[in-house]
């Protein structure tokens, strides 16, 4: 009952609004002159103006802008005397005047209830009132349905009134029948016009807005809007009135003569033209005032003037208003609707106004400071790697220093974790850490030592590396360190034989630690000591500190600029249903396979991920950059979830051949969006090898596909939970599934079009032809191993890619010879490509990867026909393919191994013994370049033992070589090798830099134990458990293989047979040529092959609309984040970033950080 009362008096509210609106430019402005109708728009901020007299009055502090808004009442309400004096004293004897004048007035003082209710608002947080405080909360609540009731409600009133105004102003409705063709068009273009200028100036002003650019291109140009229609109508008045007083010769005429003889007694006819016509209209609303009388024009200017000085003071308070870098709409503006007719003031009027104090400036109200954990793993990364993730990270560092006693508005610390660290060494009390583990401990000295000699000098003394943690844990170590400017960075050196590794359970081990350990249990302790606080007030600061909590997931290879972090910080602060968001991602390297991979993110990322940001939200954020919101993380069924081991064969393709994929279904299906952001830039590493390359998509295709059927099947449960996934986009995603599916036949039908155009035969003949290889590689792959089939697959590639360009040369000649593109290659082509074209020019920085794209297109049957033959039929497999020390045996089947020759056990005992001899030189290591070389040739003598296991196979059995094997090969004894534990080792790594041995706190390390034994606890050993789930997913194979290629047979057998019909089945379309003209012939399509170019157009189209959108509002948000990033910061890192490149110009040892550090350093923009 009480709502319903709230919704009528809203209602009210609205209906004067509508009712003075409606009145005041329909019956009361048409008897008015031009300048009144300009300058009186701007008293409808006298409610406006008493409204924050009232409200400032009722604030507990004295405000600043108490008397300007004083002023402006007074200045407004004298505006209004004088125009009644003018209008009352001209026409003393005109009721019908008096009445016009009387209604402008009141109209004018309705309008001004437009904005009422942010004032409101500000009143009841002062004011005791019970039932205002809930008025304002149920309109915020209900703001949409009443935005609608408010429409309708205007449209109603203004019919209403102008259906009772025509009767009453004795008026035929037949005037408007019989108004001429050309006067018709006229106003209908006028209509348009003020239409689409007052949606685009109203656009245009949120955006300046949002741009942080309020003052020059928000509040000054709406101030000046009113006085330059009022030039632009008025001057040419008076231009005209001059050249007939010249046109007489000296014959004196004054104004009112001009109004009589020119103006009243003209012919109201429009055929000649519309200006002087229209210059004449504007001249007879001015014809009642004596231009001769001083008192007339004053009257009317001092009108004009204090209105407008009443509006300029009224809105004196947004040249001092306060935006977030994102300012969301409706917290900029009071509410969403605006006024056409009077546009800049409903601007001015509509935006928030906000109270500050007379003594100083209202502070302005910082959002809540976060904390960002920073989390990499790492396993078998190379030395440039682990320079640039460790750069970007000491980079960031400088650029949001830690200092005691101050708050920032983001605090960062920085976990590196490091899978499968340690080894065993012989004569060792304790397992050492090996190589890739001792090469980032070294590099982290070297970065170290030039950020924090950064700002030093060439010849003044370089500081010294402070002393570091060491600390033994549960699962295996721990190094903290403290950065040059107060963030730490702890690298955790993970044992697999004390804690699971791969991946997936180095995230859920930062996840339970940082959000498990770090946020929950503090606040638990806090629970637990009281403090004076009840348990409610703890539970608000609990969730507070989760949702300003966020986790950056990285790669090992990742580098990225701090404004790239910022960015996505700035998504998820803004919008506190962010789950998580992700940035552009770049892939580096060399080579052809780099280039493509180049041209494909590019263009997943140009139009696929803004579509899914745009309609949706995005599927993927990839784990090598992306930001995490904990809150979002520690819901219901996401971490948790994310814990459970793959018990089941679609298991593993879902959990552990995407876990960054099944990581966002997971939040998805609890309602948290996850978001794209276009201008935060991250680089990693591609594969550079057509093998690799393979093996990282094979992984990819079945989990983005089994994630994306999961989130199908569940689509009506998270359109109801996930407010940003609509019915009508998870159809999109269905349309895209489907397409994947198809994409191989398609490819077929695209090489059999381009063999028909090659070899000039019929379309059946082609069909079969470019179905047979990829059949037989496709029946093949099922018996040969997956390296003899990317062999294979390179080798059809090349011959592919030939075939590819042949025809694409053959369908441009044929575009020339037959003077026509409307065939279905060409359409194709010259779509695709256009489209292309265009999004990379909306990508200005980026319009250098469109060269790529010619490589792209010659691999579409490589990446888009033999890939997906690849990756289905290697499906059961599920290692990692990437990275590995050793080639990945099936994780299907482990084949036996073959018995060693002679020769074979001689060169493997060759092999160990001088292993062992570096591996003791390798514990003495300090950094060199020759010795870095030597570890690299230990990794390739220990890839090659038969006993390797990839990192991530369906059982991981942790071997271990038996202490006699050891021993037989033990040419020395074990008291040469100094260091007897992993800690002595990194000790002695470096004389720069101590390493002091530390404690894990008691509570911390029960954390630990608890935590390994109930989720991380390494994997067993069971050789009847592994076969048999190799059995099942040898089974899930085949099954989903036998669904994919069905379909794909489906799709070929329809068009073959279509294509053995007769012709009436095709479509004929008609042939035009170049200049689109219509030769008299026709061009046959299957229906099949049409819709399919009519879909792929059509979602093609979609993705291109929703970048264009994206970039929009990408540009928006750079922009913002330029105007508001600290200038001093930015001129640091300028100067630091010249003096490392000064400095270590002539520095040969230090060259490969100067390249890393300034690699992409200034990154897209946009």
């Amino acid at each position: 009952m009480e709502e319903r009362v709230d919704d009528d008096v809203v209602l009210f509210f609205e209906f004067l609004a509508a009712m003075g609106v409606a009145i005041l430019t329909i019956v009361a402005m048409p008897h008015l002159d031009i300048v009144t109708n300009v300058t009186i728009l701007n008293g409808v901020a006298i409610l406006s103006a008493l409204l924050q007299v009232i409200t400032q009055c009722c604030a507990k502090e004295r405000n600043r802008f108490l008397l300007p808004s004083i002023i402006a009442l007074v200045l407004i309400l004298l505006g209004y005397a004088l125009f009644l004096y003018l209008y009352i004293t001209k026409h003393r004897t005109d009721i019908k005047m008096i009445i016009w004048v009387g209604l402008a007035v009141g109209a004018s003082f309705l309008v001004s209830f437009n904005w009422w209710e942010g004032y409101l608002r500000l009143i009841s947080v002062n004011s005791s009132s019970v039932l205002l405080r809930e008025l304002c909360r149920d309109t915020r609540r209900c703001q949409n349905m009443l935005n609608i009731l408010t429409s309708l409600l205007r449209i109603a009133v203004t019919a209403c009134v102008l259906g009772a105004y025509v009767p009453l102003a004795k008026m035929d409705w037949n005037i408007v029948t019989s108004i001429p063709s050309r006067e018709t068009k006229i106003i209908a273009i006028i209509i348009g016009v003020q239409l689409i200028s007052s949606a685009l100036c109203h656009w245009f002003s949120l955006v300046a807005c949002k741009m942080h650019a309020l003052r020059r291109c928000f509040i000054l140009p709406l101030y000046l809007a009113s006085l330059a229609v009022m030039v632009l109508f008025v001057v040419p008045v008076i231009v005209y009135y001059q050249e007939y007083r010249t046109s007489l010769n000296g014959t004196a005429i004054n104004f009112t003569s001009y109004c009589n003889q020119v103006v009243d007694g003209r012919n109201p006819s429009l055929n000649g033209s519309v200006f002087p016509q229209l210059v004449l209209d504007v001249t007879h609303t001015l014809c009642f005032l004596d231009m001769s009388k001083l008192a007339d024009i004053g009257l009317l200017t001092g009108s004009a003037v204090s209105w407008w000085l009443g509006l300029v003071l009224a809105t004196l308070h947004l040249w001092y208003l306060s935006l977030y870098r994102i300012q969301r709409t409706q917290d900029l503006f009071m509410r969403r609707l605006y006024e056409g007719g009077f546009l800049e003031q409903s601007l001015l009027l509509n935006t928030r106004f906000d109270i500050q104090t007379t003594a100083k400036r209202k502070k302005f109200t910082p959002l809540d400071p976060v904390k960002v954990f920073l989390c990499a793993t790492m396993w078998h990364e190379t030395y440039d790697e682990m320079m640039k993730i460790l750069i970007s990270i000491f980079r960031l560092d400088k650029y949001r220093p830690k200092k005691e006693g101050e708050t920032s508005d983001v605090n960062f610390e920085a976990h590196i974790y490091f899978d499968d660290a340690f080894r065993d060494v012989p004569g060792s009390q304790g397992r050492h850490v090996n190589e890739y583990a001792e090469m980032l401990v070294e590099i982290i000295r070297e970065v170290y030592g030039i950020f924090i000699n950064i700002n030093k000098g060439l010849f003044k003394k370089q500081q010294q590396i402070p002393d570091q943690k060491i600390v033994t844990t549960p699962y295996g170590g721990r190094l903290v360190v403290t950065m040059p400017h107060g963030n730490s960075i702890t690298v955790h050196f993970k044992d697999k034989e004390l804690i699971r590794h791969k991946k997936r359970w180095s995230q859920v081990m930062y996840l339970y630690y940082l959000l498990g350990w770090k946020v929950s249990t503090k606040c638990f302790k806090r629970w637990r000591k009281g403090g004076g606080k009840g348990e409610s007030e703890l539970y608000k600061e609990f969730e507070k500190e989760k949702h300003n909590t966020y986790i950056l997931a990285l790669d090992g290879d990742t580098e990225f600029q701090p404004a790239a972090v910022m960015l996505l910080i700035d998504r998820l602060k803004m919008y506190p249903r962010v789950g998580a968001a992700c940035g552009r991602i770049h892939p580096t390297g060399s080579g052809p396979m780099v280039w493509y991979q180049k041209f494909e993110y590019a263009v997943g990322h140009w139009l696929q991920k803004t579509a899914e940001h745009v309609f949706g939200c995005v599927l993927c954020s990839p784990g090598c950059f992306s930001l995490f919101r904990a809150a979002a993380l520690m819901d219901d069924n996401v971490m948790k979830k994310y814990t459970i081991k793959s018990s089941k064969a679609q298991d593993y393709i879902q959990y552990d051949q995407g876990e960054d994929r099944w990581l966002c279904t997971l939040l998805l299906k609890q309602g948290w969006r996850v978001e794209y952001n276009a201008a935060s830039d991250a680089y990693t590493n591609a594969p550079e090898e057509f093998k690799e390359f393979y093996n990282q998509r094979r992984r990819w295709g079945p989990s983005t596909m089994a994630n994306i059927v999961d989130l199908l099947g569940s689509a009506t449960l998270i359109s109801k939970r996930n407010l940003s996934m609509s019915r009508s986009y998870m159809v999109y995603q269905l349309f895209n599934l489907a397409s994947s599916i198809l994409t191989p036949s398609s490819v077929i039908l695209m090489i059999a079009g381009s063999l028909t155009v090659l070899l000039d035969i019929q379309p059946n003949g082609a069909l079969i032809m470019a179905l047979i290889p990829p059949a037989i590689f496709l029946g093949i792959s099922f018996k040969i191993k997956p390296d003899t089939q990317i062999l294979i697959a390179e080798i059809m590639s090349t011959l592919y890619a030939f075939l590819m360009m042949i025809a694409a040369i053959i369908i441009i000649c044929n575009i020339v010879k037959d003077q026509t593109i409307l065939t279905p290659s060409s359409l194709f082509l010259i779509t695709l490509a256009s489209f292309y074209l265009v999004t990379a020019l909306m990508h200005p920085q980026e319009i250098g990867l469109v060269w790529f794209g010619l490589l792209y297109i010659l691999c579409i049957p490589s990446s888009y026909l033999l890939l997906s033959i690849y990756s289905m039929v290697n499906m059961n497999n599920v290692s990692w393919g990437t990275r590995e020390t050793a080639p990945a045996a099936g994780a299907a089947t482990q084949a036996a191994r073959a018995p060693q020759t002679t020769a074979q056990k001689a060169k493997s005992t060759l092999t160990r013994f001088f292993s062992r001899g570096k591996c003791c030189r390798k514990l003495c290591w300090r950094g060199s370049a020759e010795e870095l070389i030597v570890s690299r040739d230990i990794q390739t003598m220990e890839a090659t033992e038969p006993d390797a296991q990839p990192q991530n196979t369906i059982v991981e059995t942790v071997r271990r070589m038996p202490e006699e094997e050891w021993s037989s090969g033990q040419q020395e004894p074990a008291f040469t090798c100094p260091n007897q534990s992993w800690v002595t080792q990194l000790q002695s790594l470096s004389d720069d830099v101590r390493l002091r041995e530390d404690t894990l706190d008691e509570d911390e390390e029960q954390f630990f134990r608890e935590l390994t034994a109930k989720y991380l606890e390494p994997l067993s050993v069971n050789k009847k458990e592994q076969k048999n789930m190799a059995n099942k997913l040898k089974e899930f194979r085949n099954k989903i293989t036998f669904v994919y290629f069905i379909f794909n047979a489906f799709w070929l057998i329809s068009t073959f047979t279509l294509q053995l019909l007769s012709s009436p089945l095709f479509i004929q379309v008609p042939k035009l040529n170049i200049n689109l003209q219509y030769t008299g012939e026709y061009i046959t399509i299957e229906p099949i092959g049409f819709m399919f170019l009519l879909t792929f157009i059509f979602l093609v189209l979609i993705q291109f609309l929703a970048m264009l959108y994206h970039r929009i509002c990408t540009l928006i948000h750079y922009v913002a984040f330029l105007d508001t990033e600290s200038m001093s910061e930015k001129q640091k890192e300028q100067q630091a970033l010249k003096q490392v490149k000064d400095d270590e110009s002539d520095d040969g040892e230090d060259l490969v950080f100067s390249r890393v550090l300034n690699s992409h350093g200034d990154g897209t923009l946009v």
